[in-house]
């Protein structure tokens, strides 16, 4: 089965230091996900394609306790094999606040402004038989948190 990401211009991958993909107006601002245009003071303009910093730390979080309905949850899971995760918004330095999945699903092991890595994960299975692959951010395992990065 080959793995691909869920989105194009979402991430860097594959790559051993994955990257979230955002767009830069001339004012300054990101803009994530990436797109190409944005307007600025009525007028369209071409979006700069950069990389935003791969760790950051958690902002705020909560536990999805129910499968979302489908679509546009698109996991492979059903409602009886559904396991609850953790989503969150991690800040990254001198960027943006991400809203991602966390990839340690006990609430006991996360706390606001842990240190926090992004990962890039298996999710589902897209139309063709491909391994869908999204970004998600991990607690930093030598962070003193008692967290781990699994």
């Amino acid at each position: 089965m080959s793995q691909v990401p869920i989105a194009e211009d979402l991430f860097t991958w594959p790559t051993d230091q994955p990257a979230l993909i955002a767009g830069r107006s001339s004012d300054g601002k990101l803009v994530f996900p990436y797109r190409s245009h944005r307007l600025i003071g009525g007028v369209r303009e071409e979006l700069e394609k950069v990389e935003l910093p791969r760790s950051g730390t958690l902002w705020a979080f909560t536990t999805q306790r129910f499968r979302p309905p489908a679509p546009p949850y698109a996991g492979d899971d059903d409602p009886q094999s559904f396991e609850p995760f953790s989503v969150g918004y991690v800040e990254l330095p001198g960027a943006l606040r991400i809203e991602a999945r966390l990839t340690e699903p006990d609430p006991s092991m996360l706390s606001i402004g842990q240190p926090m890595e992004l990962r890039i994960v298996p999710f589902g299975t897209d139309a063709a038989g491909n391994q869908t692959m999204i970004y998600a951010f991990a607690p930093v395992a030598d962070a003193g948190t008692g967290a781990t990065d699994d």
